[in-house]
């Protein structure tokens, strides 16, 4: 640290130039690099994901593409005929099934037919782009109403996407105002030039890989929110300690040293901390999660060397100017946290048990946590014609699993219908004509949405029987549970990782045993904490109206929590180690353990709640994204980044160290760090140790 402080001061201005040039670079590869991400979700070895490439290959559409449906209000077989025929010609090389050819299609009052459509499928991230606006104009020709899956998330506007730089600017807008509370002064500036720095130098480098990889489309929204909220962190707390340096009195650049020397360590562990746990996602055998993985390491990567190069750079060069109108003073303590650090430590086990307990009480909703899509009925919820038509569909008691149903790619298409007819919460089955290979499709379809309980239990039986009979079943349903089987069944080993090597780094960070463990643990709860409320808000139900003006997804979509888990242990780890690397700090200073604790508490409280405001506002933002699934993200990691700034990090943390007092610092081997007479004396309970 000290060599490159040294080069830094030396070279400030060469070093300002090569990341203005990068950034400029960035700034041209950033839309180049968006354009070039793809939308590939594939599962290479699972059954169903290879059913499902065989099935598009062989018919051009279905698989993990779910049929468009059109419902007709007023069914007659030669309406059905009349709108077969004007789908056939509207769309060539569809797929269309009438309730004039399947008795299963027409519900039992007769009063509502369903015209089932596979179109051919397009590249990108809307199988049914190109077809969906077709198949509306010709309903509406022909008096029936598009519903299913994707109309139902176009409808909602899901199929939009989000532009992610309308939601980098919101979250910076917001960032900057909580950067102007903080410094009082134009340095606000100086965390959101890190920001852009690191942000644009990462889709730079992002753009060079996209010609060597595959890149899935998520990465975006991570090195752009993500980027913004770790690089403003890195920032912040090191232009805090700066100011406080010079405050004591030191030149600009004694500042730049001292400051690097400090909370520049703590900034480069976190940094690492953060890499290894989204690097751990290259672990699991999913391509997207991979590349999600190798690029999302990059954030935390760029951020902390734009934070020990560019940062002390633009302090020695621009820093004191910008310092202005300094309504604030430049000693980062604060009062409040003070007196709230001295309340934890004096009634440190009330502290302890009230944390846990609230801890405890948002996470129990975890134990029911589903896997899967968002319902019909959630989809729905947004209105419109598709929302009306596939209520009807439901009410009409033909199955709300038709939505998404289960594909039997069979040779014998009357042995595997046989198989799973009549198995609980079937709902029906129809047969496809054969391929050019010879092979059948079998729909079957159950009667609860396969997205809630009863559903999937339902199409996991079906794939049982089917299978039992020699058949290959894919669909989405199936797709759903093979990739929850390759991600969570290997979660196991990327935890372990990640624990492990998070374990090495912070003990040599802190230089203890006693305080990473106690990380770990703190962390662990908080990420039970943050899934139990998502699944309490988002499964259960409760306030999804209110908050999103939807109704409740009734599961959790298979690659949110995988995600949270990435994310939020590493951003939480980020304030563990920022809080006891301060605690750490004063307690080398000379000072017993509860007053290095009120001291570490008082003097990162502030600095810690901007960084999670700041990136609380920027998951606010994604939260706007119309996709369910994107909410449900943006919901788990906005929740979990106040409980743990808030309850963790300003409570349970800080109780926990004044509890286990001497047993904080014991490490083996460890040498003896020089102690310093301590600068002030605010024990805040006699005799702390």
């Amino acid at each position: 640290m000290e060599r490159l402080t040294r080069f830094v001061v030396l070279h400030r201005w060469w070093v300002l130039l090569a990341w203005m040039v990068t950034a400029l670079a960035g700034g041209f590869a950033a839309p180049r690099a968006t354009a070039a991400l793809t939308y590939d979700f594939s599962l290479p070895g699972q059954r169903g994901y290879e059913t499902n490439r065989v099935i598009k290959e062989t018919f051009g559409s279905g698989g993990d593409a779910a049929p468009v449906l059109l419902i007709d209000a007023h069914p007659a077989p030669e309406r059905a005929r009349r709108v077969a025929a004007a789908v056939e010609q509207a769309l060539p090389g569809a797929r269309v099934l009438s309730y004039a050819d399947q008795a299963s299609l027409l519900s039992a009052d007769g009063h509502t037919g369903v015209v089932v459509v596979y179109p051919r499928i397009t590249p990108g991230p809307e199988p049914y782009a190109a077809a969906l606006p077709i198949l509306t104009e010709v309903a509406a020709q022909q008096q029936v109403t598009v519903t299913g899956k994707d109309a139902l998330v176009a409808q909602s506007g899901g199929d939009q996407g989000a532009d992610v730089l309308v939601e980098t600017i919101f979250g910076g807008a917001g960032a900057l105002i909580v950067l102007l509370v903080v410094f009082g002064s134009a340095l606000a500036l100086m965390p959101l030039l890190i920001a852009a720095g690191s942000i644009l130098t990462t889709f730079l480098i992002v753009w060079g890989l996209t010609g060597l990889t595959d890149i899935s489309f998520i990465v975006q929204f991570l090195l752009a929110l993500i980027g913004l909220g770790v690089a403003i962190d890195y920032a912040l707390l090191i232009v805090t300690r700066w100011r406080a340096e010079l405050g004591h009195g030191a030149s600009p650049e004694q500042a730049v040293n001292r400051a690097l020397a400090t909370a520049g360590r703590s900034v480069f562990f976190s940094g690492v901390t953060v890499a290894v746990s989204l690097a751990a996602l290259i672990a699991l055998p999913v391509p997207f999660l991979r590349s999600v993985g190798f690029t999302g390491l990059l954030i935390p990567a760029i951020s902390v060397l734009a934070a020990l190069t560019l940062l002390p750079a633009l302090l020695l060069v621009a820093g004191r100017r910008l310092d202005w109108p300094h309504r604030r003073g430049t000693d980062p303590e604060s009062r409040l946290w003070r007196r709230i650090g001295t309340a934890v430590v004096r009634h440190r086990w009330i502290s302890v048990t009230a944390a846990v307990t609230v801890l405890v009480a948002l996470a129990t909703p975890v134990s029911t946590i589903r896997l899967g899509q968002p319902t019909n009925a959630s989809l729905a919820s947004t209105g419109g014609d598709a929302g009306t038509a596939v209520t009807r569909l439901d009410t009409a008691g033909l199955g709300a699993g038709l939505t998404t149903p289960v594909e039997i790619l069979t040779r014998d298409p009357a042995v595997a219908g046989e198989a799973v007819t009549g198995l609980p919460g079937v709902a029906a089955a129809m047969t496809w004509p054969a391929g050019p290979t010879g092979e059948s499709l079998v729909d079957v379809w159950t009667s609860a949405d396969t997205s809630t309980e009863k559903g999937a239990a339902a199409a996991a039986r079906v794939r049982a029987a089917a299978e039992a009979t020699g058949a290959r079943v894919g669909g989405l349903p199936a797709g759903d549970a093979d990739f929850v089987d390759a991600v969570y069944g290997n979660a196991g080993w990327v935890i372990t990782l990640i624990v492990v090597v998070t374990t090495l780094l912070l003990m040599r960070a802190l230089r203890s045993i006693v305080l990473p463990i106690k990380a770990l643990i703190l962390n662990a709860i908080s990420l039970g904490a943050a899934y139990g409320i998502t699944v309490w808000i988002w499964q259960d139900g409760h306030g999804t109206e209110l908050l999103f003006d939807q109704r409740a997804a009734a599961a959790i979509t298979t690659w949110v929590p995988i995600a949270v888990f990435a994310f939020l242990f590493g951003l939480s780890m980020d304030y563990e180690v920022f809080l006891l690397s301060r605690i750490r700090e004063e307690h080398d200073n000379g000072h017993a353990t509860d007053e290095a604790t009120v001291h570490g508490v008082a003097r990162t409280g502030r600095l810690v709640t901007s960084a999670a405001l700041i990136l609380f506002l920027a998951f606010i933002s994604l939260a706007q994204v119309p996709t369910t699934e994107v909410k449900i993200l943006a919901t788990a990691l906005a929740l979990g980044i106040i409980i743990d700034a808030t309850i963790v990090r300003g409570v349970l943390a800080p109780a926990l160290v004044a509890a286990l007092g001497r047993a904080n610092w014991w490490a083996p081997h460890r040498r003896r760090a020089p102690q310093r007479t301590p600068t002030r004396t605010a024990d805040p309970k006699p005799g702390g140790r």
